[in-house]
């Protein structure tokens, strides 16, 4: 919330002379002479102090969405601090009460600053010798310092925080009369209302917990609009002792009631609690009304299965341009915060893929590394619907073998993982360029094994020093295949003859187009190696390359946000989206037609949904079959599902038995069909 500066405010400050007659007259000046500084010399560096400080914009909350039964549900919430702002009329009159006759009984009466309170407070300071004193600061005055901490949490380095922070808090009658001149600022450009709300706001309730909303959610899990009397005396409490009025810990109570029954007394003197509700606050002990609501921060809080979706979101919107012209200035307003991201997670289908992958990829296999996505982006927008992953969420340096940091559905820069070989699922390129170029996808091409030596790279002729000799899956795969069949078969030997008879580099430029990249950035390989899947893209990318050929061959870049709304509650926009037409309609409508004869007694057959949906797609297998993919889908949405070894090794995932019955990779067609058929039913076809 950003406080309204009160119209027609003047910056006028107290003068020479009348600061002079104020020092004199409330008995400073004899305090400040005993700390070494005349009235002269005082005047002299009121002058010299700053006259103004703002409010402005507080960190607080920016939360997370996905969709849950088609409508919006709130999934995580992130922050610098844990903060969500109020107006002063979300919070409940109790809880201003107690803030008011707790700390400074006569805020409304005073211009920022209490006389009679500062003096005393000066006075213990310089008694002291700057190692403590006593209060005396009105709510004015702690606003002050407030923001002067919250300025130095927001420093570049580590050692300028800190120093910041010592400068803040220092108690020395220097610092009083800075906090003097400001609170006099400030009551002159704001009004009590205002004042009282950012105080409220900002005020820091230990346990990493800052303002009376954040702190009423933490300690009672209510409301700060719905707080008893000794619940809102034992939240002021706290903020002259966080570290050890905080209601945390049960060791913390004692500290606490003590000063919480000074506020309610105050609250009763002041004609703001009754006898009887005194007399009901006073038996009260905080174990009786804390009821720790641990935060819900951060990523790691979502539910299960959307953890690395929402990481990957939370690092898209930090970087979305409705935040600020340049990273600087968008790392900033997130850091502030205050912003609803509508992400495009489906939690219905992203739970039930997270499902399929606990049973059928379990996260505790031990005999290889096992790594296992499912994504689904819908065509026609990119919008990226699912992200589910076998392993759980997790960001320790000590996390169990169950568990990663690492997103293995995304580019490297997105989330760690290096993606992972594509093998057979590259050949949808070649097609396209087989078919974009005017051949028949019924022509005949040879699928018996050949080594071949000359091939056409970038318009030139190239002549390998080693032929490039790729086997078959199945020695049985020989002789002529339609060049159909030969997609529906994934032939290795019949696509090697198709490959040779195009440009490499316009396979390769294919690809690019619908988006295909390598998941460690740069550009792809063109070379006879390539056409097969040797290059490491991630899953997402496969996903949405295919969707843009369901799509008529309009492709769009994967999109994870839908709406940001801004801290004022403007919807600013969602993540730009990025469309283009990679290939023809023709072209793609083709390639579709023939991409279904996978699931047509080809090496997709079992993944078939039940619901007679029209499916085109794709299989990919390794030659170690260390890794197994499926990609396809409908006209309405397409799923990339992968499995494979996640630390280099090569473990062959036909031998190993998944425990279902079969073999990882003889479970794939079975698993993708799950899969797919409720996303069909989430998106049916026309």
């Amino acid at each position: 919330m950003t406080m309204r500066r009160a119209t027609g405010a003047a910056l006028g400050f107290v003068g020479g002379s009348v600061l002079a007659g104020l020092l004199v007259g409330v008995g400073v000046t004899p305090v400040l002479a005993v700390a070494g500084v005349g009235t002269t010399s005082a005047i002299d560096l009121f002058d010299s102090m700053p006259e103004y400080i703002e409010i402005g914009d507080l960190p607080e909350r920016n939360e997370i969405w996905a969709y849950q039964g088609g409508q919006p549900v709130h999934l995580v919430d992130v922050w610098d601090q844990n903060r969500q702002e109020l107006s002063l009329d979300q919070i409940s009159d109790t809880l201003e009460h107690a803030a008011i006759d707790g700390e400074d009984k006569r805020f409304r009466a005073t211009g920022g600053v209490d006389p009679t309170s500062l003096v005393r407070s000066v006075a213990s300071v310089v008694a002291s010798g700057g190692q403590g004193g006593s209060g005396g600061s009105t709510i004015t005055m702690q606003l002050v310092r407030n923001i002067k901490i919250q300025q130095a949490s927001e420093l570049p380095t580590a050692e300028e925080r800190e120093a910041g922070y010592r400068d803040a808090i220092a108690k020395t009658p220097q610092r009083k009369l800075a906090e003097v001149k400001l609170a006099i600022g400030l009551a002159k450009e704001y009004s009590k209302d205002e004042i009282l709300a950012a105080y409220l706001n900002i005020a820091y309730f230990g346990d990493q917990t800052y303002g009376v909303q954040a702190a009423s959610q933490r300690y009672y899990g209510k409301d700060a609009a719905d707080l008893t009397p000794a619940e809102a005396a034992s939240l002021v409490a706290i903020v002259q002792w966080p570290e050890r009025r905080d209601l945390s810990t049960p060791e913390h109570h004692a500290d606490n009631q003590a000063r919480r029954d000074v506020i309610l007394r105050s609250m009763h003197d002041q004609g703001h609690l009754s006898d009887a509700d005194l007399a009901t606050a006073l038996a009260s002990r905080p174990a009786d009304y804390v009821r720790l609501t641990a935060p819900q921060q951060g990523c790691e809080s979502a539910v299960r299965g959307a953890e690395f979706f929402c990481a990957y979101a939370e690092q898209v919107a930090q970087d979305l341009p409705q935040l600020g012209a340049d990273p600087a200035a968008r790392a900033a307003a997130w850091r502030t915060g205050g912003y609803r991201v509508q992400t495009t997670l489906d939690l219905d289908l992203n739970t039930q893929q997270k499902d399929l992958l606990a049973r059928h990829d379990p996260a505790t296999e031990s005999r290889l590394a096992l790594g296992a996505t499912l994504d689904t982006v819908e065509a026609g927008t990119g919008r990226v619907l699912t992200m589910a992953q076998n392993k759980d969420f997790d960001r320790s340096a000590d996390a169990p073998a169950t568990a990663t940091s690492l997103n293995y559905a995304t580019d490297e820069s997105n989330g760690g993982s290096k993606g992972f070989q594509v093998g057979s699922t590259y050949k949808m390129f070649t097609l396209l360029q087989w078919l974009e170029s005017g051949r028949s996808p019924d022509t005949v091409v040879d699928g018996t094994r050949k080594a071949r030596s000359t091939w056409t790279q970038c318009g030139q002729r190239i002549t390998l020093d080693t032929p490039y000799d790729p086997k078959n899956d199945s020695p049985g795969q020989t002789g002529p295949y339609s060049v159909r069949a030969a997609t529906a078969q994934s032939v290795n030997a019949a696509y090697a003859d198709m490959a040779s008879r195009l440009d490499l580099c316009d396979i390769r430029d294919t690809a690019a187009r619908l988006g295909v990249h390598p998941a460690t950035g740069g550009e792809l390989p063109a070379n006879p190696a390539a056409i097969l899947g040797t290059t490491s893209i991630a899953p997402l990318t496969m996903a949405a390359a295919y969707a843009g050929i369901a799509n008529g061959g309009v492709t769009c870049a994967p999109v994870v946000v839908d709406q940001v709304t801004g801290p004022d509650g403007t919807a600013l926009g969602g993540q730009p989206r990025s469309c283009t037409q990679a290939v023809s309609p023709a072209v793609a409508s083709q390639a579709f037609a023939v991409m279904q004869g996978a699931f047509r007694g080809g090496t997709a057959s079992g993944g078939q949904t039940r619901d007679g949906a029209t499916l085109f797609g794709k299989t990919g297998t390794t030659d170690a079959a260390d890794q197994i993919w499926l990609v396809g889908g409908t006209s309405r949405a397409v799923t990339a599902y992968w499995q494979g070894n996640t630390d280099g090794g090569k473990t062959n995932l036909r031998s190993v038995g998944s425990g279902q019955g079969g073999t990882y990779a003889g479970s794939r067609a079975d698993v993708w069909r799950q899969a797919q058929t409720a996303v069909n039913a989430a998106l049916p076809v026309g």
